[in-house]
């Protein structure tokens, strides 16, 4: 239930706290005088979507804040577990909305800062807000299924949840069929262009690490003239003698002739004796070896053209397909898969089709099964609304739940399901939009609400112009519904009725103050003296007479013993 309400700076409220209490909360007062913007301030603490424009002019923010006590708090301290807020050991959740006015909010639910879809996650467990437009809900046929759907149990849901994802798996496979059967002409398009690209790179022949072998003989062919000119040098240091210097070889053969004189004056001369002959060894024979290799090399202008067209070809794929002969051979079978799926289409398209005919079988099973339980939960559902609305002074009523089966699945299924309703005796069953009155409107809402209550366990429910429309005896029934849902519920009532205000357990009162020219909204608990006053007013206008407040004072006092009664 809603302990406490506190707002300040929100639209023309300054600073207000409201300390409500269980069973019957009424709140009247003169039409303008801000009971929607309480009801606005609750949805806000809730999660809905803020606007800067609700700010009190000349404020920087507006701050609203609720304190709930949640009697029984399984569901709720799952939820705020999975978010990791604190829990109250008392049970009690205080849910803060901040509102700046450069449109920035900020929401924390038992101080932790929290989003709106957190916030809602969690707020949907503990109002129900009845507000003047959910009468135009009820006119709207698309949310006939989803009322029904509320009042079901496990079995429905589970069938609910089976044919939802069936529905999506049937999509899915029908956007399957959609991509598979391209027109011919574009597939052919697409598969002449893939057997281009594969025949492109397939009579390259390309291997891994061809690349790199390639690069290497070309750039030894290429270069051949040079290298046999630095070769010829290398031999002429290495080898020849001639009148202005001597080879590297003779030079070496020198020094071993000089070793020779010296070493065996010590051990240590000998070790260097044999490597100067080593050396003069590998001197001679890496002397040789250039030299056939000088006599073996030659210029073969036909490989030379062959590498280079090779180097054009793969650099060619490059600019095509991929950054490294690697990255070209791994878009090679990108395509070649993607070219035999369409080689196969036909195949695939058949295979498809089979798949969708057997998920349209399971959800024909399924859809059979969910319209059989929904046409025995509407029969009980006729049942309750018709004797609700009997209650509530609407005796020659006729309230039927019609079927009709769609020629299409939806993820709900296949049934559209509507409410029709004849109010007079004689007169044909019609939708609700064709003959309803505002004041049969509010009945049937509150006879559903009256219903759902026993079905959802929200523990506090918001009445704002339930009453529209009604007056005189069907006022005080309906007064009377609103007290008997309070008797398991916290309710809170918005209301211009003194028939629903008589038998609130707490009453409320709503007015503007203006000082120094500044205009706020002022919320008023009531003592029994006061409530006479106001239900006075509400009875009779702005003059107060001995008359309405005798007839003021006795309604309440009647309210007092049917309350004692129940």
């Amino acid at each position: 239930m809603i302990v406490e309400l506190n707002i300040s700076n929100f639209a023309i409220i300054d600073d207000l706290k409201i300390s409500f209490t269980e069973g019957f909360n009424v709140l009247t007062g003169e039409t303008g005088a801000g009971k929607s913007i309480i009801v606005e301030g609750i949805s806000m603490i809730l999660g809905q979507r803020a606007s800067r424009d609700l700010v009190r002019t000349g404020r920087e923010k507006a701050i609203l804040e609720g304190i709930f006590y949640i009697e029984n708090p399984g569901k709720v301290n799952k939820i705020l577990e999975s978010y990791g807020i604190d829990i109250d050991s008392s049970n009690y959740l205080i849910i803060s909305r901040e509102i700046h006015t450069n449109g920035r909010s900020v929401s924390r639910v038992n101080g932790r800062i929290v989003t709106l879809t957190m916030l809602n996650s969690i707020t949907s467990n503990l109002v129900d807000i009845h507000g003047q437009h959910e009468h135009q809900s009820l006119l709207n046929v698309e949310n006939h299924i989803k009322l029904i759907d509320i009042f079901g149990d496990v079995e429905l849901k589970t069938l609910l949840d089976n044919v939802e994802k069936k529905y999506e798996k049937l999509l899915e496979e029908e956007k399957k069929l959609k991509e598979l059967s391209l027109d011919t002409i574009e597939r052919d398009r697409e598969m002449d262009l893939l057997k281009y690209q594969l025949d492109e790179i397939d009579s390259a022949n390309l291997l891994k690490y061809d690349e790199v072998q390639i690069v290497k003989e070309y750039n030894k062919i290429a270069n051949i003239k040079e290298i046999g000119y630095g070769l010829g040098e290398i031999m002429d240091i290495v080898g020849n003698d001639d009148y202005n210097s001597v080879s590297i070889i003779n030079n070496v053969n020198r020094c071993i002739s000089k070793m020779k004189d010296i070493k065996n004056y010590d051990n240590v001369l000998e070790e260097y004796n044999n490597l100067l002959e080593s050396i003069s060894f590998e001197l001679q024979d890496l002397y040789r070896n250039i030299m056939d290799y000088i006599q073996n090399i030659e210029i073969d202008e036909e490989r030379l053209k062959f590498l280079e067209d090779r180097i054009d070809t793969i650099n060619g794929l490059k600019r095509k397909y991929g950054n490294t002969v690697d990255e070209i051979l791994k878009y090679r079978d990108t395509i070649e898969k993607r070219f035999q799926k369409l080689l196969n289409n036909e195949e695939e398209i058949e295979k498809t089709k089979n798949h969708i005919e057997t998920i349209k079988n399971e959800l024909v099973a399924y859809c059979t099964k969910l319209t059989k339980v929904r046409k025995k939960l509407s029969k009980n559902i006729e049942t309750l609304i018709t004797k609700e609305l009997i209650d509530l002074n609407m005796n020659n009523v006729v309230f039927n739940i019609n079927f009709e089966k769609l020629d299409y699945f939806t993820r709900k299924g296949w049934d559209r399901i509507e409410f029709l309703i004849s109010t007079n005796k004689g007169e044909d069953l019609k939708p609700l939009s064709k003959i309803i009155s505002g004041g049969e409107m509010s009945r049937i809402m509150l006879a559903f609400k009256r219903i759902l209550a026993d079905y959802d366990n929200i523990p506090s429910l918001i009445f704002d112009e339930i009453d529209t429309g009604i007056s005189g005896r069907t006022a005080q029934i309906v007064g009377e519904k609103i007290k008997m849902i309070s008797k398991n519920h916290q309710v809170i009532c918005i209301s211009h009725l003194p028939q629903i205000a008589a038998l609130a357990d707490t009453h409320f009162v709503i007015y503007k103050d203006t000082v120094k020219d500044k205009t706020s909204t002022i919320v008023r608990k009531l003592k029994d003296e006061e409530r006479i006053d106001e239900l006075s007013r509400l009875l009779g206008g702005v003059d107060l007479t001995d008359t309405t407040k005798l007839h003021a004072k006795e309604m309440l006092e009647m309210s007092k013993k049917l309350n004692t009664n129940k």
